[in-house]
């Protein structure tokens, strides 16, 4: 994920930044002292999560979130805690109150809403072209990335997904429910209230069985059967 940082103060921006690198996952992009700043890169910048204090010359914290609704997921960092009650009135993701431990800050990275990180190409005539899309699944504190042709089904277990790749299975903490809206439906199809599988990686289908290329053996549900042979069969 691609973050920024505004901070005034440059012991936490030093606390922050090594944070982020010690969490792997995460890609600085740019630090700011003050939300004017700041304001002005997120017009033209990309960005997938705001490391924001309160107290800011300028522009406070509280105001930017009122000024620009439509921001990336956030997470405040402040040495006060009496702006938390207000602040999740803005849907930030967390609240951290100086000093914060590393583990305190991965706890709320890992609540950052999963994000598709599909990335569509376009050919010489501007059409599309089916590149190798990549995705990151949040499991547990770590973000890991895969590439979506490579998901063979993802098993729902219980509140969490079992993604089944060719070398290795990925928990991932989001429900089987989250993954229809994130994959392509063209692709991907549930099959039973448990499985969705890559139609590209079935091998066979005999009876209310799907034969995937890793060797699994996937239910089809009754209640997804006639879609599944409509969509696939005919």
């Amino acid at each position: 994920m691609n973050c920024i940082i505004i901070e005034d103060q440059p012991p936490a921006q030093r606390i922050l930044k090594k944070y982020i690198e010690d969490m792997g996952d995460l890609e600085l992009k740019a630090t700011f002292a003050d939300a004017v700043q700041a304001m002005e890169y997120l017009k033209t910048g990309s960005v997938d999560l705001i490391f924001l204090d309160i107290h800011l010359p300028k522009i406070s914290g509280i105001d930017l979130l009122k000024n620009m609704p439509r921001l990336p997921p956030v997470i405040l960092t402040t040495a006060y805690s009496e702006y938390a009650l207000e602040s999740y009135e803005f849907d930030v993701v967390d609240y951290l109150l100086k000093p914060f431990s590393f583990q305190r800050f991965v706890k709320a990275v890992s609540r950052v809403p999963v994000k598709n990180f599909m990335h569509t190409q376009l050919d010489a005539t501007g059409g599309p072209v089916h590149s190798r899309n990549e995705i990151f699944i949040k499991s547990g504190y770590e973000y890991i990335r895969i590439t979506v042709d490579d998901i063979i089904y993802i098993k729902s277990d219980a509140d969490y997904s079992e993604i089944f790749l060719p070398d290795k299975k990925c928990l991932s903490s989001d429900p089987l429910r989250k993954w229809l809206e994130v994959l392509n439906d063209q692709q991907f199809v549930r099959v039973h209230k448990s499985y969705i599988v890559n139609a590209s990686r079935i091998i066979k289908v005999m009876g209310n069985q799907l034969y995937m290329n890793n060797k699994a053996v996937v239910p089809i549900g009754r209640a997804f059967k006639d879609d599944f042979t409509e969509r696939f069969l005919n």
